[in-house]
C-alpha cells in the first residue's frame, strides 16, 4: 500500500531544528577556526622578509687577547707541574707570551655605533674589529660590561648611521613563541637559526642573577653575544650559554632576557658601570625560608639590628621565598636608599629599615 501522502511532507518544527542545526555547526566551526582563539599558531611561510630586516644590525666581534705562558701553566694537572715534564714546559714557554683571538657575535642599538654583546666576548680583549654586513671592518672600544649579567657594551665609530634594531619585552614572551636567533657560529659569518622559547626563568647557576630563556634554536660557540629576536623583529633575548657534552649545539640553549639587557645597557651608557644594592649578609634556602646565616658585622644589616637566624618573609612589601629572589630585590635598590626588610625571629614578625650599601663584587647579599 503507498505510504500517506501526508507522511512524506516536511515537518515545519524539523526543518527549524535542522536550520538551526547548521547554523550551530558554522557558527562553531567559525570560532574553531577563529586566530585569536586558536590552540596554535602556525610558522611564517617565509623567514626571509624577517632576516633582511634585522641582519644588517648584526655583527660580527673578533678580540685578540694576551696570555702569557705563566697562565698556561696554571692550566697544568698539580701532579704534573713538579715532574721532568712540568720543568720541561716552564723552560720552553716560561717566558713566552701569545696573541689568543676568538670570536663572538653582537647588535646594533643605536645607530651611532653602540653595540651590545656579551661581557665574556671582550672582558679580556686587548684588540676588538667588528665586522658589519657591508663588509666594513672596524675598531671598538669597551664602554662598560657587567661580570655578573654577562652584558657589555661596545662602540664603534662610523660616518654614516648604521642599521640598528629595538628592543622587546621579553616579559611578555610565551613558552611555544616562535624566535629567531642570528650571530656567528663557529666564526663562519652572520647566520641564523629559528626555533621556540622552550621554558622561561631557568637557574643554570652561574650566578646570583640566573633568569634565562631557554630556547631550541641552534646555538654555537660564536653566537654568544648575538640577538634573539620575536617575529616582530624585537630583540627579547641575547644569545649566552649552551649546554652540551661535545661544545656544539645539541639543542639546548639560553639566552638573557631583554628586560634584563636593557636595563643594564641603559646603566652602563649611562655611568660605565653597575651599583647595586647590598646587605651585608650570607643566606641559605631552608624548609622554613629564606634564612640569615651569618653577617657582615660592618654591613647595613647587621647596624640596623638583623641578626643570624632570622627568617626573611618580605622586601618593601613582596614576598620573599628564595635566596635568589632576596638577591635580585636588594640588587635593584640603588645604593643609598632604605627598604623594609619583614623577618620572623622566634615566631614573631619584626621589621627593620635598612639603609641599602653598595655591593661589592665578591659578596652574596
Amino acid at each position: 500500500m503507498p505510504a500517506d501522502a501526508s507522511s512524506l511532507r516536511p515537518n515545519p518544527m524539523s526543518w527549524r531544528q535542522m536550520s538551526r542545526g547548521v547554523i550551530l555547526c558554522l557558527v562553531l566551526l567559525a570560532t574553531a577556526c577563529s586566530p585569536d582563539d586558536a590552540l596554535a599558531r602556525s610558522a611564517p611561510e617565509s623567514l626571509s622578509p624577517l632576516v633582511k630586516k634585522v641582519l644588517p644590525a648584526v655583527v660580527n666581534i673578533a678580540v685578540t687577547e694576551t696570555v702569557s705562558s705563566g697562565d698556561m701553566l696554571g692550566e697544568l694537572p698539580p701532579e704534573l707541574r713538579d715532574t721532568p715534564l712540568g720543568r720541561e714546559f716552564r723552560r720552553r714557554f716560561g717566558n713566552r707570551r701569545e696573541q689568543v683571538a676568538g670570536a663572538g657575535s653582537g647588535f646594533v642599538i643605536d645607530p651611532s655605533g653602540i653595540i651590545v654583546t656579551n661581557n665574556h666576548v671582550v672582558d679580556h680583549a686587548d684588540k676588538i674589529v667588528v665586522s658589519l654586513t657591508d663588509g666594513r671592518q672596524l675598531p671598538a672600544r669597551v664602554l662598560g660590561r657587567d661580570e655578573l649579567t654577562d652584558v657589555a657594551v661596545i662602540k664603534v665609530e662610523s660616518p654614516d648611521a648604521l642599521p640598528s634594531v629595538t628592543w622587546g619585552d621579553s616579559r611578555s614572551a610565551e613558552v611555544g613563541d616562535w624566535i629567531l636567533a642570528a650571530g656567528n657560529p663557529f666564526g663562519l659569518g652572520g647566520s641564523v637559526s629559528v626555533g621556540i622559547i622552550s621554558a622561561q626563568g631557568r637557574d643554570l647557576g652561574s650566578g646570583p642573577f640566573d633568569n634565562f630563556l631557554q630556547l631550541d634554536a641552534p646555538i654555537n660557540p660564536g653566537n654568544s653575544g648575538g640577538p634573539v629576536f620575536n617575529m616582530d623583529g624585537q630583540v627579547i633575548g641575547v644569545s649566552s650559554v649552551i649546554v652540551s657534552p661535545t661544545g656544539a649545539s645539541v639543542g639546548i640553549g639560553f639566552a638573557i632576557p631583554s628586560d634584563t639587557v636593557n636595563r643594564i645597557v641603559t646603566q652602563l651608557l649611562s655611568k660605565g658601570t653597575i651599583d647595586r644594592g647590598w646587605l651585608g649578609v650570607s643566606v641559605e634556602d631552608k624548609e622554613n625560608g629564606v634564612t640569615i646565616a651569618s653577617l657582615d658585622r660592618n654591613g647595613p644589616a647587621a647596624k640596623a639590628g638583623i641578626k643570624a637566624g632570622d627568617v626573611v618573609i618580605a622586601i618593601n612589601g613582596e614576598h620573599i621565598d628564595t635566596s635568589q629572589r632576596l638577591i635580585r630585590a636588594v640588587a635593584l635598590v640603588p645604593p643609598g636608599n632604605a627598604i623594609r626588610v619583614t623577618v620572623r625571629r622566634q615566631g614573631r614578625e619584626m621589621e627593620f629599615s635598612i639603609n641599602v650599601g653598595r655591593r661589592p663584587t665578591e659578596q652574596a647579599g
